[in-house]
């Protein structure tokens, strides 16, 4: 039995490092050459020089964030697409509204490896109930099960009756989307009565999984393995499971993208351990996203997946990098608070908490620091005023005093 898509997964580390590393010359120069908006961001860049991670993180950081802003001054999809858009497949519209192109292709959005993993294979019947309409999920995760060689059924949501009768029906093997919509199916299927037991498998994503709705769906022998993706990139790391149905710990990196993990608000990659920005360069050649940053959080995990499969894994979503808030009528971001700490060498982490009243806002800016010299804490205060606008307290602390949750700022006023 094949336990894995392809041999890639199985690679050496040293060897897929190196295989993407001399990969990114090349494509780096095709972006610039080719998407007018990277010509741009990327204007004397010499591609032949971005040869190693220490290279790349001399690049800009492109965060989803900018998408909108980028679009509007360069439509349709911000100069990014290195496809003329004429010869695109498909173009989708998420909130925003940010444009999000597909290209034509066999597995395009790279889903049927996560898919795999998940357990669907050539023959599944597979329930597709993420939207086809303006976003391209059901169009992204559909184009990996055609890959696999599955029969899809594109039932999108609602409905639940009639997606039960499917399921029934059509004696459907395989579910893909949200995991509070299989719950709903699961729940009429009990209220009717009717039999969904050829359910074997689901792959969900786009929302939190319950560990005791997993565990729930486990029990009717149904394994829920989760996804993570998004519109702009694909998918970008699954679940893996043993042969003994065993869930392995973290998430396995797509083998089509290089990952760093980077302190909010910079560009700057962190260690192994360290929650921080998903930034993420895609070798796409229609659309060759170059440190392309996510706005979600995550760290990377030691080791690897006792699956075989030896790409760097992640813990998952740990929530939003994007933490900007708004003090006193202005507003505070990531980006302030690293222009801050690069300002002091002896700061090695930062936290800026944001208290009080509405009305009357306090700023603190907590720093981790190795030694405390005569006047540091009043250097700060007033870095925090030059780059803020705004008064700061300042608390010196010990090296490892903050959490380790990717946070920089810390709204912790109540609301309401």
């Amino acid at each position: 039995m094949n336990l894995h898509f392809d041999e890639l997964e199985t690679r050496e580390p040293e060897a897929r490092e190196g295989a993407l590393l001399a990969a990114l010359p090349a494509h780096i120069a095709h972006a610039k050459q080719n998407a007018p908006g990277f010509a741009r961001m990327l204007k004397g860049i010499d591609p032949a020089e971005i040869k190693s991670r220490k290279a790349l993180a001399t690049l800009p950081v492109t965060r989803k964030s900018d998408l909108h802003a980028l679009q509007e001054s360069d439509p349709p999809l911000g100069g990014l697409n290195a496809t003329p858009v004429e010869k695109l497949a498909k173009l989708f519209i998420s909130p925003g509204p940010i444009y999000d192109p597909e290209g034509y292709g066999k597995n395009w959005w790279r889903m049927a490896r996560g898919l795999f993993a998940a357990g669907f294979r050539a023959g599944d019947l597979v329930m597709n109930s993420f939207a086809y309409h303006f976003t391209p999920a059901g169009s992204m995760v559909e184009s990996g099960a055609a890959a696999l060689g599955c029969t899809v059924v594109p039932t999108g949501t609602g409905q639940t009756e009639m997606q039960v009768a499917a399921i029934r029906g059509l004696g459907i093997t395989a579910y893909i989307g949200t995991p509070s919509f299989l719950k709903l199916i699961v729940e009429k299927a009990d209220e009717l009565k009717t039999d969904i037991s050829s359910l074997r498998k689901a792959q969900v994503g786009a929302e939190y999984l319950p560990p005791a709705l997993r565990k729930a769906m486990g029990e009717r022998g149904l394994a829920v393995t989760q996804m993570y993706a998004s519109a702009d990139l694909g998918l970008i790391a699954y679940e893996s499971r043993m042969p003994d149905g065993t869930l392995n710990d973290g998430m396995i990196l797509e083998e089509g993208l290089l990952l760093e993990i980077v302190r909010p608000g910079t560009g700057d990659p962190l260690p192994a351990g360290e929650v921080g920005e998903v930034v993420i360069t895609s070798f796409n050649r229609d659309y060759p996203l170059i440190r392309f940053g996510t706005g979600d959080l995550s760290a990377a995990l030691e080791g690897t997946s006792p699956c075989g499969r030896t790409n760097v894994r992640i813990k998952g979503w740990m929530g939003r990098a994007d933490q900007s808030t708004k003090v006193r009528a202005m507003f505070v971001t990531p980006a302030q608070v690293a222009d801050v700490v690069r300002r002091h060498r002896e700061v090695l982490r930062a936290r800026l908490v944001v208290e009080g009243e509405q009305g009357n806002d306090r700023m603190t800016l907590v720093c981790e620091v190795k030694d405390q010299p005569e006047g540091l804490a009043a250097a700060l205060v007033a870095s925090v005023r030059e780059v803020t606008k705004l008064r700061a307290e300042v608390e010196l602390v010990a090296p490892g005093t903050l959490p380790n949750d990717g946070k920089v700022i810390e709204d912790k006023r109540k609301y309401g």
